[in-house]
């Protein structure tokens, strides 16, 4: 019997983010995130106001839920472009619950995203294991949300965007440079993180979010990322790249 393959995709959020929330260097930028339950989530919502309920495993941001306590205290939840408001906390879950349909799902702490043209945004974070097996940050792009959608993935009809374009409404040059590095670095270390644990990992994607005080967090990080994205920007040298590491990876 051959030997068996180590991970190269690791598909459990929960799974990738109990990992990370070993690294000190990457614990920082992790939004708090529990495994759902009912009183989880009213203890999260309580703290919080806003969270988002996703499940274990998913992509493209499908099955995400952003749940709320509003000021007046009612509760509300909203799934695509649909929100549902309620008087009570327990007639909210109830019916929450009827859409997650008992199956695992996370909460995570909600970042008040930053806008562009009233529109949250974030960033996707390509990270690959370059031909002589260090970690790269190879792309990264804008991802602007739908105006109507509570996600910013480009298959949930966002918007990609040079992440320089995106980053001028906000910064000055010099800022956006080092707001970039940040986004290298991040990237880079959480690969790192990852790796100790799944030695099979050779790229990652990263969700950055920033919020308004400028602080990167890590929404979720996908170790089978889209690498075709970067085709839709003007300038294909980091298309390229992000190609030519993947098929180099693919070889080995």
């Amino acid at each position: 019997m051959s030997p068996k393959k180590p991970n190269r995709v690791v598909m459990n959020k929960w799974t990738k983010t109990k990992v990370l929330l070993k690294s000190k260097k990457v614990l920082p930028f992790i939004p708090d995130t529990r495994k759902f339950s009912d009183s989880t989530l009213k203890k999260m919502l309580e703290l919080y106001s806003m969270v988002y309920v996703k499940p274990e495993i998913g992509s493209y941001g499908n099955g995400v839920i952003r749940a709320r306590l509003l000021k007046t205290g009612e509760y509300a939840y909203q799934i695509e472009t649909t929100e549902k408001t309620f008087k009570d906390y327990k007639s909210f879950y109830k019916s929450l619950q009827n859409y997650t349909n008992k199956k695992s799902y996370i909460i995570q702490k909600g970042i008040h995203l930053l806008k562009y043209n009233k529109r949250h945004f974030d960033t996707r974070v390509m990270v690959q294991l370059n031909p002589k097996g260090i970690w790269e940050t190879t792309g990264i792009i804008g991802r602007v949300a739908h105006p109507k959608k509570i996600v910013t993935n480009y298959h949930s009809g966002g918007t990609l965007m040079d992440i320089k374009r995106l980053l001028a409404a906000h910064s000055t040059n010099n800022e956006i440079q080092k707001k970039i590095h940040t986004l290298n670095e991040l990237g880079v270390t959480t690969a790192k993180s990852l790796h100790k644990k799944y030695p099979g990992l050779q790229q990652i994607g990263l969700d950055i979010g920033f919020d308004h005080t400028w602080t990167p967090w890590i929404i979720e990080v996908n170790t089978n990322p889209d690498p075709y994205i970067f085709n839709k920007l003007k300038d294909k040298s980091m298309y390229r790249k992000v190609i030519r590491y993947k098929r180099a990876a693919a070889a080995n």
